[in-house]
């Protein structure tokens, strides 16, 4: 039997994952798309003073928010990953950096404007509880924006045979078995947490304005705390 690879993010996996991720390829297309789909309900007139982002790993996001605000910070659990974020993002004095569990963040209550959480969701084991700590930490009012893959929609499975496979492969990922232990909740599940919890928000879905998994990649959602 064989052992288990490194761990995706305490490794050198790190960086061959943003590279393959975030490349010149149609993974690195599909991502930054997803990162562009959540940002437009967010104009250059748009302001929010104190913003955290949850699980943000290398720092990608970040050049895809254009909306004025006074303080950033990043967390991951991945000390990692937050070097890579680090040194996209250091000479920006507003930008700051704490390894953090998105599970458990260590920040009062009603703190933050804005919580981003991109591609996290998938990935923890108890979602239900991780939303309640979201909002718990974002002011009445606030936003709460949230990107997902449509995984195992028919489109992303088809996908994942068209780049992200063998980008990942040639990098020393072994792709398949990282995305079964990664990839723990459907997007269909997380999508009925969500509604459950969450009565204000405004749904976006790529490539198709659709509401449907199987003919999506992406899935996206800014919810308005109440």
């Amino acid at each position: 039997m064989k052992k288990d690879p490194p761990s995706l993010w305490e490794s050198e996996y790190s960086q061959a994952y943003d590279d393959a991720n975030y490349g010149r390829n149609m993974t690195g297309f599909v991502m930054n798309k997803s990162h562009q789909l959540i940002e437009k309900d967010f104009g250059n007139s748009t302001y929010f003073s104190k913003i955290i982002e949850v699980g943000a790993g290398s720092g990608a996001h970040l050049p895809f928010v254009k909306h004025a605000y006074d303080e950033y910070l990043m967390t991951d659990s991945s000390v990692e990953m937050l070097n890579l974020a680090k040194k996209k993002h250091q000479s920006n004095g507003r930008v700051k950096f704490s390894v953090s569990s998105a599970e458990k963040l260590e920040c009062a209550n009603n703190t933050f404007d804005r919580l981003i959480a991109s591609h996290v969701l998938e990935h923890l084991k108890e979602p239900h509880e991780v939303l309640k700590e979201w909002n718990r930490v974002v002011k009445p009012g606030g936003i709460i924006s949230i990107i997902l893959p449509c995984d195992p929609g028919m489109l992303w499975r088809l996908g994942r045979n068209f780049g992200p496979r063998r980008n990942a492969e040639s990098a020393g990922i072994p792709y398949d078995y990282i995305m079964a232990r990664e990839h723990v909740n459907s997007i269909t599940n997380l999508r009925a947490l969500i509604n459950y919890y969450f009565d204000k928000l405004n749904e976006k879905w790529w490539p198709t304005p659709i509401s449907f998994t199987d003919i999506n990649l992406i899935y996206c959602v800014n919810i308005v705390k109440t």
